[in-house]
Formats: C-alpha cells, structure tokens, sequence
C-alpha cells in the first residue's frame, strides 16, 4: 500500500484539540491521543495543530525523536513534498548521489547505497546507537544476520571473499561488487555516527582477514573465511604493540619454532586492538627471525590456552572491544603461518592499503555527516533574529568544510577507480604511497571539520545528549581515523618515500625496456 497523500485543505481541517495534525519534514502526524505524553505539554502542540511545525520541531528536537514516535502517529505525506531517503542538502551526499553525472557512480550504486542505508536502519541503527551508549558488545544474531546479508563479505572487497557471500549483496550480483561498492559499506556502517559500535561491527575483521583470504593456505581460506563471514565467529588484526606502534619494524612478540617443525610457541603481548576482547581468531604478527623488518611473519593464531584479552577504556565505546592481549607460552600449529616464514613485513605492508584506504572511506563519511548536521542545524537555529546560515561567518565556515571534503572526496574516487582497474599484488604496490597521502589528508580535513562543527553547534557540540550529539562524538573520536593504520607523521613521510621509490622502480623498468 502506497503512502496517504495529504492536501493543504485537508490538514487545514484538522487543528482542534480533538484532531490534531502536524506537518514536519513534509510528513503528517496526528498528534491528537499523543498530545496528553508530551513531555513538553500538550498546548503547544494543540497552539500548531494543522500547521507545518519543522522549524520550531528542530530548534528543540533531533530527528530521532521523529524516528520514535513516528511509526505509530504517521497519517501521510503532505502534497508536493517529494520523499528520498538520500539526503537533498546540498554537499550532504556525494554529489554522484544528488543526480550530477559522474564517472565513477552509476544508477546501481545508488540502488545499492538506498538499500544498504534502509537495511542498516531497519536492522542496526537501534541496536548502535544502545551499544555506543552501553559498552556492550554487539551480538551474535547481528553478526550473523549480516552475515546472511552479505554484509561481512562485501566489507573485505571483490575478489576472494565473494566466495562466501550469498549470490546477491543488497540487490546487487555478487559477480558484478567491486570497490566502489565496499567503499558504499564502509561509508553507510560509518554514517551510523556509533564509533565505538561501528567499529566493534567489523572493523578488526575488515583488517584482520584479507591476510587470510590474500595469502593464508586453502585449508585456513575454506574453514576461517567460512566461519567469519557468516557472522559465527569473529577475527581481529594483532599488529601494534606498546614497544612498537606505527614503527611495525620493530614488533617484539616472539614465535620460536619447534624442534621437530610441527608447531611454534608464541611468547608477547599486543595492545590497542580492535575488536581483540570479543576475537577468536588473531591475525598476528610475530617475529621468527632477527631483528627488523626482515625477521617478521604473520600467523593465524585461535584463542585457547594461553591466550588473554583485557579490554582497553579509549575515547570512545567500549562496544568496539579495543584489547590488551597476553600470548604466554602459545602452542601454534607450523601451518597456521601466513604467507611464509619471515615475509610479515611485505604482507603486512600490502594489507595495510586497503586498511588505509578503508578508514578513508570511514572518515571521509563522518566528514559529509558534519556538513549534514551543520546546514540542518543552521537553518533552523536563529541567533540575533535571523537563522545562523545567513551569517556570513558561518557560511564560510561551512563553505570551507565542504570545499576540503569534496577535494578528498574526489581523491578517493581517483583512487578507488585504480583499485578497481588492478590486481591485488599490484595495487598493493603501486598505490601503497599514495593511500598513505590520501590519508593523511582525510584526517586532516577530519580535524578541521571537527573543530568548525564544533564552533557552529556552540554548547551542543560539546554535549554528548541532543541536538548535538553527532558533533559531540565526532570531535571526541575523529583522531582514532589519524593513528590507527598508521599515525599522519608516519603517513606523511611514508606516502613520499614509497611513491619515489614506486617511480623508481617504474624508470628503472622502462630505460630496461629501451635498452
């Protein structure tokens, strides 16, 4: 059955007490059984019945209120107000998605990003924004009803890990997912505005199993792979430790192998992991051979005896289950290693791309919501009699903040289409220093953003309930996108070296050829 459609004369005839209607968003409420709840009073509500209320509803409410109520007070949509769940505000959504022609966004990548977006609202947005808010983990039911969905699949790209996945991911063949579509999960998991939460929804899986599926052997593929992607077990990446955060050359967790070949004992601890407290599996790297980059190796370690997590208290919720991990004496059978012994270094170096590349997406997303947040808010606030957006100090500021995302916007479109167009080994390569930039530059612009939101909310974006509590949790979590992965200094100086010595490289080839 098709939406009500509600004309002006219509709504007009219903402004008593006994039947009152109001309009907000272009959606009409009867309000009339309601009005008697209302924690503000019931008058005010009768004062606007049959009227369209949006500006005074959003200079006192956030939209989640409507998101409460709405299912049981909704009557229609009033005439000539068109409805479409991607938002109109200009800059709000990538501008591929508000009807411009681009080169990298087509009809079914908005299909796909409209039913992603209903379907995490319909099945995660609750239980995020209760998880952010209570520290607990997320279940196991949505593991696995994302799982069933495809959702855990398409969070680690085209490729190996379609094998695992149903044959439609959100309406879309599985056959036809690449890049852009991943980047379309990253962003609307993200859009959740649930740090903690999102990040305790896959984050460690989304970094901790492409080893796995790149390199693992087929037995660690078919039986990981399987377990994880269906949502019944979990996987994280146990890389950084207090002795060695960004400087990964320097990991000092100990695997020795034993005498007879058949297994190692892993001795060392892990800290700031993501998703490490509620893990099964660890993806971790351990150091077999000498020192520096050269005696690393990865390996596919099970939680059992030996094994300890503690939960580590960070900036944001402790529903992402960021850990502190103890290997004491840890049995680890030899084909459990990944890749080879002592080849860690490059492994990990390749995986870290498309980790890179994936937090881009992540913040780049929080980045767009801001604007969202700041064009909505500065309409309907007024200050000295007029709405904020008519003042020209905060139409700069707004201007500016699109001006940054858009450019990075399109940087990562650049990017993503690259991606799309090689093979894994050789956008592991190739495109490994110019992700380390492109991030730095995200999380820069993600710092300004922050702080003009900030500005512009006032006092509500410095509080973590209301009207500006996107904003609030926005400025207190953004830098998690600047460190993890790899902090910006680091990334600075690595996206230089790396893509010089990719030129390099690339000359050295091409003056061989010549010759």
């Amino acid at each position: 059955m098709g939406v009500k459609t509600v004309s002006t004369k219509e709504l007009a005839q219903h402004s008593t007490k006994e039947n009152a209607w109001l309009v907000i968003d272009g959606n009409v409420y009867d309000v009339s059984k309601f009005a008697m709840l209302h924690p503000g009073g019931e008058e005010i509500l009768y004062e606007y019945a049959g009227q369209d209320v949006t500006e005074t509803f959003y200079g006192l409410h956030r939209h989640e209120v409507l998101a409460k109520y709405a299912p049981k007070l909704l009557v229609g949509r009033l005439e000539g107000t068109g409805e479409d769940e991607l938002s109109i505000l200009p800059f709000a959504e990538n501008t591929g998605f508000q009807g411009f022609d681009s080169p990298y966004w087509t009809e079914s990548h908005v299909d796909f990003r409209r039913n992603v977006r209903q379907w995490l609202h319909d099945n995660v947005r609750d239980a995020a924004e209760e998880g952010e808010l209570s520290g607990k983990a997320p279940t196991q039911e949505l593991f696995q009803l994302m799982g069933d969905v495809g959702l855990l699949a398409g969070r680690m790209g085209p490729g190996a890990a379609m094998k695992y996945a149903p044959k439609e991911l959100f309406g879309l063949p599985k056959e036809k997912f690449d890049y852009f579509y991943e980047m379309i999960l990253h962003e609307e998991v993200g859009r959740l505005a649930c740090p903690g939460f999102v990040d305790g929804i896959g984050s460690g899986m989304a970094i901790g199993l492409p080893p796995v599926l790149q390199f693992g052997p087929d037995w660690m593929k078919d039986k990981v792979a399987k377990e994880v992607l269906s949502g019944e077990k979990r996987i994280c990446l146990a890389i950084t430790e207090a002795f060695a955060g960004s400087d990964v050359a320097h990991v000092k967790t100990r695997a020795e192998l034993s005498a007879d070949g058949t297994h190692y004992i892993v001795n060392g601890t892990k800290k700031w992991i993501t998703n490490g407290h509620d893990s099964h599996y660890f993806t971790t790297l351990v150091r077999t051979g000498g020192e520096g980059h050269g005696g690393l190796s990865f390996m596919l370690i099970e939680r059992g005896e030996g094994v300890e997590t503690k939960k580590i208290k960070t900036s944001y919720s402790p529903s992402a289950g960021t850990a502190y991990i103890t290997f004491e004496n840890v049995k680890v059978p030899a084909e459990n290693l990944i890749g080879g012994e002592n080849m860690g270094f490059l492994l990990s170096m390749y995986n870290f791309v498309h980790e890179r590349w994936m937090i881009c997406a992540y913040i780049n997303a929080g980045s767009r919501g801001m604007i969202d947040e700041c064009l909505r808010w500065t309409q309907q606030r007024k200050a000295f009699g007029k709405p904020l957006l008519s003042q020209p100090v905060v139409r700069k500021q707004i201007g500016e903040m699109i001006s940054r995302v858009e450019a990075v916007s399109a940087w990562t479109e650049n990017i993503t289409y690259r991606m799309c167009n090689m093979p894994y080994h050789e956008m592991s390569s190739k495109l490994a220093g110019q992700v380390c930039l492109l991030k730095y530059e995200c999380t820069r612009v993600a710092h300004d953003v922050a702080d003009m939101a900030v500005q512009i909310f006032g006092g509500r974006g410095i509080t973590q309930s209301g009207m500006g509590k996107y904003v609030e949790r926005f400025m207190r979590t953004y830098k998690f996108a600047s460190i993890l992965g790899g902090s910006e200094d680091v990334l600075i100086d690595a996206g230089l070296r790396l893509s010089m010595a990719t030129a390099a490289k690339e000359f050295g080839n091409l003056a061989r050829a010549r010759l």
